[in-house]
């Protein structure tokens, strides 16, 4: 005999927690369901463990989709004050790191079991180690075969997730269930994600891992000024996250060591002012002295600037501000923070996140082709989208 239930949510990640929230405080019976063995796992190990949970500067242009303005109804319904709003009822302490990204001020475990306090108070239930074997519509709803038995609901909402961190439980269930009926899924590709570098360009930079610098990087029409890290692998930090989004292999980072500053300008007074100083010398002012004796034997800039020419100068110069290279590619979805693509969003109501011709089937969070910038704006669609649906399922 299937249990049956109002609402059925696969996946218990913070989408997923809070859609149940939502849902089961209007009185529907909601059960959450997930293959793994505890929830929030993404949660708990974000922003250094102490989960960058939303962002107060959110806006629908900080979100990448096929479908640009999808997001506007649901990210404008449910805003990040809202959501600041529960954890302070809540007693959660928190801070503000970089302008307008909230962290727990002691651990991402007080947001997790604020979700999961919500959870219970709306009277949902939360059953883990439990996979999902096939689902199918019925009347009147959906039938799901389970290695915890048989489950009936009227609606079912996916929240799995994308590609991102395997090692953290992440499958392509939720693409498989939106092609089941007959939903199409745009190419999806990690996301936030570090770059890998060539081997010459590797080997170069080796001498620098481990050091962080401000930035401006530009590809393909968008750019991020913020700090880059230079790691053993090749290249991340906020700024090379924040850019992978954008980029596709082949493409070249032009990335901008001094932002803010005219190198030629600065090096042609430095050259009259102090022809004795060295091109290193110079750079120490700006960049980390270990990322600049390197980067000046890199490029082989040696002698006091008394000996360079205009033209070397110009030539140095359009290289600390558009020092161009070109990834080997990234570290794929083992690091990526998010998946981008998924669920194509032409095929879902923007206000409720509902398939629009498969009735009771609804998708929220990373399944969907929305993402977000770096700094809790991924967090924030997951609130929205799961309360978009939740209101509703």
């Amino acid at each position: 005999m299937a249990q049956t239930y109002d609402v059925v949510i696969i996946g218990a990640g913070a989408a997923g927690l809070m859609c149940a929230a939502t849902a089961g405080y209007r009185g529907r019976r909601v059960l959450i369901i997930d293959h793994a063995n505890k929830p929030g796992k993404k949660i708990l190990m974000s922003g250094g463990g102490r989960c960058n949970f939303t962002n107060l500067n959110s806006t629908p242009a900080n979100f990448l989709s096929d479908n640009p303005h999808f997001c506007i109804s649901a990210l404008k319904r449910y805003t990040p004050q809202d959501f600041l709003e529960l954890v302070e009822r809540h007693g959660i302490e928190h801070e503000e790191k970089a302008a307008g990204q909230l962290f727990c001020h002691q651990s991402a475990k007080d947001l997790l079991d604020m979700l999961l306090t919500e959870c219970e108070w709306a009277g949902a239930d939360l059953r883990l180690k439990t996979s999902v074997e096939s689902v199918r519509s019925q009347a009147g709803g959906y039938h799901l075969k389970t290695s915890s038995g048989a489950i009936e609901c009227e609606a079912l909402v996916i929240a799995t997730g994308g590609l991102s961190i395997p090692t953290m439980g992440a499958t392509g269930f939720g693409y498989d269930i939106a092609r089941q009926f007959g939903l199409s899924i745009l190419p999806t590709r990690a996301g936030l994600v570090p770059f890998t570098l060539h081997a010459e360009l590797k080997q170069q930079l080796a001498p620098m891992a481990g050091i962080s610098c401000p930035v401006d990087v530009h590809c393909n029409g968008e750019h991020f000024r913020e700090p880059m890290l230079v790691t053993h692998r090749g290249l991340s930090g906020p700024a090379m996250l924040q850019i992978s989004s954008f980029w596709h292999p082949g493409d070249p980072l032009s990335i901008n060591l001094v932002p803010g500053q005219d190198p030629l300008a600065e090096l042609q007074a430095l050259k009259q002012q102090q022809p004795s100083l060295s091109l290193e010398r110079y750079l120490t002012r700006t960049l980390p002295k270990r990322f600049a004796q390197s980067f000046a034997t890199m490029n082989n800039w040696q002698g006091p600037l008394q000996e360079y020419r205009n033209s070397d100068l110009e030539a140095a110069a359009d290289t600390l501000s558009r020092w161009t290279i070109r990834p080997a590619g990234t570290e794929g979805y083992r690091t990526a923070e998010v998946t981008l693509g998924g669920v194509d969003t032409r095929q879902l109501s923007s206000r409720s996140m509902a398939a629009r011709d498969v009735p009771g089937l609804y998708f929220i969070g990373e399944v969907v082709d929305v993402t977000g910038h770096l700094g809790g704006h991924n967090f924030q669609w997951a609130w929205a989208s799961g309360v978009a649906a939740g209101n509703i399922a």
